[in-house]
């Protein structure tokens, strides 16, 4: 039945794995790995990995040994994770590159084939810019949030609601999964309330509350929800939302086993200068101590302290990895290496 699911998604994503031995080189010159393991130890599910996205390959094994060693390699952490949901955030450069929009594609339909229960939630700022320059509005940011009006509020639910979620769902459903398109507003999923300071930034909102009741029968049936952070107060106003808020308070609603953040950056940084140091695992309270010694500042608080609250409402792990990395997802699931840093409670 394994074999069964996995075939017919077997020539792309084995494709991309091809394809990423041209691209790994680079990425691991820009972002060297990490002197921080998670377990001290590494697995030889990475090696294969590597055998594969390495320069040097092993010339004695055939493309097709290398992959039936892979998967079953990866066998202990399908049965680890088979069953349990995670809640993936997607952005930042891997939505904006072709090439890994289809790696991110290819690990989410692997990943579903393989019993897990993926649950895609998505922003899509530079799209929002683009129709917003189109239509001669100028974007503006308060504290790197987007300032809403009601006409950018209009825009960003045509083009998150409209385009970006129905676009993730082709190619979902192109790469062999079944998804399902949402947006917080469907079946009151999200409930919206205004921002504290929502007389400068205007509809821009927190969740007051999570129902995901629509939502549950899709994930028991190996459906896949594709969630746009749009939502509605109870009014029926619209709000953006950001995206890695909803994705982390849909996590804790469902009880996750795991929430990843797709990210532009290596993951938390011992020294943000170094990209050596890099922090393979930490704590709460590791995280919290960073923050006080500024060792975590800018874009990354809010991303950790999202990370934190799921934690903190029964999340089992939370990740913030490197979305430039081709199949950063099967590296963050299906090692012990991970593709980033995991931040534990």
């Amino acid at each position: 039945m394994l074999a069964a699911n996995i075939q017919p998604i077997r020539p792309s994503f084995s494709a991309g794995l091809e394809k990423s031995s041209r691209s790994f080189p680079s990425w691991q010159n820009a972002v060297p790995v990490a002197k921080f393991k998670r377990n001290g130890k590494s697995t030889s599910l990475k090696s294969s990995l590597q055998s594969i996205v390495a320069p040097e390959v092993d010339k004695d094994i055939t493309s097709a040994q290398t992959r039936v060693k892979i998967l079953s390699e990866a066998l202990p952490f399908i049965q680890k994770f088979r069953g349990k949901t995670i809640v993936v955030k997607y952005g930042g450069a891997a939505m904006k590159s072709e090439a890994l929009q289809a790696s991110v594609i290819a690990d989410i339909v692997l990943l579903s084939c393989v019993g897990l229960r993926i649950v895609f939630v998505h922003g899509g700022g530079p799209e929002i810019n683009q129709w917003l320059s189109r239509l001669n509005i100028e974007p503006n940011f308060l504290n790197g949030l987007r300032v809403t009006d009601a006409s950018t509020m209009e825009i960003v639910s045509m083009v998150l609601v409209g385009k970006v979620n129905k676009q993730l769902v082709a190619l979902i459903n192109k790469a062999g999964g079944t998804a399902v398109g949402l947006s917080g507003i469907d079946g009151r999923l999200l409930t919206a309330r205004p921002s504290p300071n929502s007389s400068q930034l205007g509809f821009v909102g927190d969740i007051a509350s999570v129902d995901p009741t629509i939502i549950r029968p899709l994930i028991d049936n190996n459906h896949l929800p594709v969630i746009a952070s749009v939502a509605a107060d109870p009014t029926g106003q619209p709000y953006n939302i950001n995206a890695d808020t909803a994705a982390g308070e849909l996590a804790a609603a469902l009880g996750a086993e795991k929430l990843i953040l797709l990210t532009d950056v290596a993951g938390i940084l011992e020294d943000r200068n170094n990209p050596d140091s890099l922090v393979k695992e930490i704590n709460i309270k590791g995280v919290k101590k960073m923050i006080e010694d500024g060792k975590i500042a800018g874009g990354m608080i809010p991303k950790v302290n999202c990370c934190v609250r799921s934690l903190a409402q029964g999340v089992r792990t939370t990740s913030i990895i490197d979305g430039r990395l081709k199949h950063s997802l099967l590296l963050e699931i299906l090692t012990d290496e991970g593709a980033g840093t995991m931040i534990t409670g």
